[in-house]
């Protein structure tokens, strides 16, 4: 009965492997079918359309950038990531021809028009938004006015005739309603409104609507969803990553990044690193390569030790004995003298002491009066804040968001309705303002004119000067005049002056403003454990979803919704809603009998997006089959008599019983797995 088990069970391993084999030569066939398509579409895409050859730049003794080759290629789409103050503007405003190297050369292929977003818009001469946004002329805008001019001349047919190959070459024939579509996005009404009225972030749409407009090869863009609504950035998120535009992209926005780019560049220590993939790819590669410096590091100080000890030993008389040995040193010593250490931002603040009542909001009500018109900005608002409130706040550029912490913060009194505010709270308010320091002010002054000495949250004080060193301004900085300061250097700084005030009750207006995502990922971490209450606005959709667990929602009209859930949770509910009522719509109106009624499989871009839940849900179901498959591959191992285990060299009938019972369970896992990540990736 035994040899019976087991032939029916080698029976099954046999039949097991060539199933196995079967799936693996087919698996073999689409990899090379794949790599096969990868090449050719990466030999069709490596045109080369700016280069920078060993290019440096320095500022005094510190050299910023030092023999750094880069290059970009038509169709790629790279995010250029790192910290402040290391060089990413300096690098792009060099390859638009804004600033020129120390040393090296930059190539632009010819006939590439390059549109660059800067930070700090310039529009030259031009007065209006309309003038900003047409001072350049398209093709498809001259294919226009030549069309234009040849209707006016009929009997000119090969003219026509042209105008209208013109048209079809540049696709001008859309172009009207691309242009307004662009316009009407970026909330751009008013052409004519002069240029000196609009603020910081409206110049910087009128800029971004310009270059979109105008289609340029290659777009390099300084931050560009800075002072964009969420709706707004999701929108220019899909423009760019369907457009067939070659994009460089300076961003924070973790999630705009993973969404738009193929590819990303860190700019460390004068250096350019690539990676070929997403945000996580680029966070595993970039700590497998700082390991690898670091035992790099740790050998050649070993080495060189040894080596120390065998020059010092040489009499002098022998120095050309062994000369390739002395040159060798020189590189060991070199190596083993690099500083890899990471100097990292700690957030330990103290925060005051919440009393039982924190902030209520009785009917509120607040309108400005716009010429002849009422614009109401909140309609009979009430709301009591508790202990350990996450509250976000959402909606469209100019609903009222920033006039509601000003309320909240007493800077703006309502129209009607009380406001009550606890004994105990200390407001920490970070606004969208520049920060405010006077011209004669080095970094050291901004913050010993609030404290000298700071408390800590584990109770431990330190000086002006040790604090500053821990928010990553060492002492050398310490003296550099506050103008001096990088855009994002500035932005620390201004939050810097917040929390040494030791709040209790954090309003952050769009604080991941030019702030690199290092220090992003320090203030997530340190406002999940703030013990007080969060308010924030942010465009940061990554950032919003980590740290809030409930919405305010502004829609425009004064009503403002309480929405309990994350960015992510809303965006989910609107589009069930939309399903919901395109289902209901569908209900009203049925097809008429006569006509035919067709199944059309639903488009791509109807499917909805993977919720953060669902992502993590894939992102582990991935790693789970890939457990359960070697698994599954040391059990036929073992029922086919190849395994090397040597406790099981001698397997009994029991064996063999055990484990095709198992294999069978992990296939009905396996293919319980496969289904949901077919599911979700669906």
């Amino acid at each position: 009965h035994t040899t019976h088990y087991t032939l029916h069970t080698t029976h099954y391993t046999l039949h097991t492997t060539h199933y196995t084999l079967h799936t693996t030569h087919y698996t073999l066939l689409t990899t090379h079918y794949t790599l096969f398509h990868y090449t050719l579409f990466h030999y069709t895409m490596a045109i080369n359309l700016l280069s920078a050859d060993n290019i440096s730049k320095q500022f005094g003794d510190r050299w910023l950038l030092r023999n750094l080759n880069f290059g970009i290629n038509q169709g790629e789409k790279i995010a250029l990531v790192g910290a402040n103050g290391t060089g990413k503007t300096t690098l792009v405003r060099m390859l638009v021809g804004a600033d020129i190297p120390d040393e090296g050369t930059i190539a632009i292929k010819k006939e590439t028009g390059i549109g660059y977003l800067p930070q700090e818009p310039n529009f030259g001469e031009a007065k209006t938004i309309s003038e900003a946004i047409f001072r350049v002329p398209t093709p498809a805008f001259k294919a226009i006015e030549e069309y234009e001019l040849s209707l006016q001349h009929t009997d000119d047919i090969d003219r026509l005739q042209h105008a209208m190959e013109q048209m079809d070459k540049y696709n001008a024939w859309e172009y009207e309603a691309k242009v307004k579509q662009i316009l009407g996005r970026f909330d751009l009404h008013n052409l004519e409104k002069p240029i000196s009225e609009l603020s910081g972030g409206q110049k910087k749409r009128v800029a971004l609507a310009q270059l979109l407009i105008s289609e340029p090869e290659v777009l390099i863009l300084d931050e560009p969803t800075n002072h964009l609504d969420l709706d707004t950035i999701e929108w220019l998120e899909g423009f760019l990553s369907s457009a067939e535009t070659t994009l460089l992209l300076i961003t924070h926005d973790r999630y705009f990044l993973d969404a738009v780019c193929n590819r990303i560049v860190e700019l460390e220590n004068a250096q350019i690193y690539n990676y070929e993939g997403n945000y996580g790819y680029f966070l595993e590669k970039k700590a497998e390569r700082e390991a690898n410096l670091q035992s790099e590091i740790d050998k050649a100080k070993n080495l060189f030790k040894k080596e120390l000890d065998w020059i010092r030993k040489q009499p002098r008389a022998r120095g050309t004995k062994a000369k390739y040995r002395v040159e060798n040193f020189e590189n060991i010593k070199e190596k083993a003298q690099q500083n890899n250490t990471k100097t990292t931002l700690e957030l330990n603040m103290k925060t005051a002491r919440l009393g039982n009542k924190i902030l209520e909001m009785e009917h509120i009500n607040k309108f400005f009066n716009d010429k002849e018109t009422i614009k109401k900005i909140i309609n009979d608002f009430s709301y009591v804040f508790k202990k350990g409130d996450r509250i976000g706040v959402v909606g469209r550029n100019g609903v009222g968001k920033s006039t509601f912490l000003k309320l909240l913060t007493q800077q703006i009194e309502p129209n009607s309705g009380t406001i009550s505010i606890g004994e105990t709270i200390t407001f920490g308010y970070y606004s969208q303002d520049a920060l405010q320091y006077g011209a004669d002010q080095r970094v050291i002054d901004v913050i010993k004119e609030i404290a000298e000495i700071i408390t800590l949250g584990n109770g431990q004080t330190i000086t002006a000067t040790q604090f500053l060193t821990t928010f990553l301004f060492p002492p050398e900085t310490q003296y550099k005049m506050v103008d001096k300061l990088s855009g994002g250097e500035k932005r620390r700084l201004q939050l810097m002056k917040i929390l040494v005030k030791s709040p209790n009750f954090l309003i952050l207006d769009e604080p991941t403003n030019d702030l690199d995502i290092q220090t992003l990922n320090v203030l997530e971490d340190f406002l999940e454990k703030f013990s007080g209450c969060l308010l924030l606005v942010s465009h940061d959709r990554y950032f919003m979803d980590k740290l809030v667990d409930r919405l305010f929602i502004f829609d425009g009209t004064g009503e403002i919704r309480d929405f309990n859930g994350n960015y992510t949770d809303y965006k989910e509910e609107l589009e069930d809603l939309e399903l919901e009522q395109k289902a209901k719509n569908k209900q009203k109106n049925p097809p008429k009998l006569e006509q035919k009624v067709e199944i059309s499989v639903p488009k791509e871009e109807n499917k909805r997006k993977l919720s953060f839940k669902e992502k993590q849900e894939l992102e582990a179901i991935e790693k789970e089959m890939a457990l359960l498959e070697i698994e599954k591959n040391d059990l036929n191992k073992k029922l086919a008599g190849e395994t090397s285990d040597k406790s099981v060299q001698n397997p009994s009938a029991d064996d063999f019983k055990s484990w095709s019972a198992n294999l069978l369970k992990i296939n009905k896992i396996l293919e319980e797995k496969e289904m949901r990540w077919l599911e979700l990736s669906e």
